[in-house]
C-alpha cells in the first residue's frame, strides 16, 4: 500500500473478499496520518455478513450499498423487474447524459438539442404510433419492439428508428 499510494489515494479493489484491502488502507491511515479511501466490490452473498463486518471491526467508515437488478435479464432483454421509469431514464440518459424527468406525454423520455426522445416498450412503429407522439421536434429517435414504415417515412420524419432490446445501449 505504502508504494503504490500517496497520503490522498483512492483505492478500488473490484474482488474485495474478506475486506483485507481496507484493513491495509485503515491502518496505513492511522500509521501515517493519511486520508485514503477505499472502494470494494463484491460479488458474493457474504459482502455485508464478512467484508463489511471486517471494516466495522477494525474501525473504518464507510457506506454499504447492495446493487439492484440488472436492466438486462440473462437472454439480453430488458428485465421486466426493472420499472418503467428507471428504464427511461437509463435509455435517455445513454443518449444525451441528462436525467429523465416525467412528463404527461407517456412515452416521451425528454427532448435535447432539439431532438425528442421516446420509448415504446412493446409497440410496432408504424403510423398509428406516430399519431401518438404530441411533441413537435426537429428530429425524433424513437425506440421500438419493430418498424414497419419504409426508411424513406423515417427520413421524411427525421425519425432515427431504434430496436428494443438491441439498440438499446449496454453501457
Amino acid at each position: 500500500m505504502r508504494l503504490a499510494t500517496d497520503k490522498n489515494s483512492i483505492v478500488l479493489d473490484s474482488f474485495a473478499g474478506s475486506g483485507t484491502t481496507a484493513h491495509a488502507v485503515i491502518n496505513l491511515n492511522a500509521q501515517d496520518g493519511g486520508n485514503r479511501k477505499f472502494i470494494l466490490i463484491e460479488l458474493n452473498d457474504y459482502a455485508e455478513s464478512i467484508t463489511a463486518e471486517r471494516v466495522k471491526r477494525v474501525g473504518g467508515e464507510f457506506n454499504f450499498y447492495e446493487l439492484g437488478a440488472t436492466l438486462f435479464d440473462d437472454d439480453g432483454f430488458i428485465n421486466a423487474e426493472i420499472p418503467r421509469e428507471k428504464i427511461f431514464d437509463y435509455v435517455y440518459f445513454s443518449e444525451t447524459h441528462k436525467h429523465f424527468t416525467p412528463s404527461d406525454e407517456k412515452f416521451l423520455l425528454g427532448v435535447d438539442g432539439g431532438i425528442a426522445y421516446y420509448f415504446f416498450d412493446d409497440e410496432e412503429l408504424n403510423f398509428d404510433l406516430l399519431a401518438k407522439i404530441r411533441t413537435r421536434a426537429a428530429a425524433y429517435v424513437i425506440y421500438a419492439a419493430n418498424c414497419t414504415l419504409a426508411e424513406t417515412e423515417l427520413d421524411n420524419f427525421n425519425i432515427t428508428f431504434k430496436k428494443i432490446p438491441r439498440d438499446v445501449p449496454r453501457i
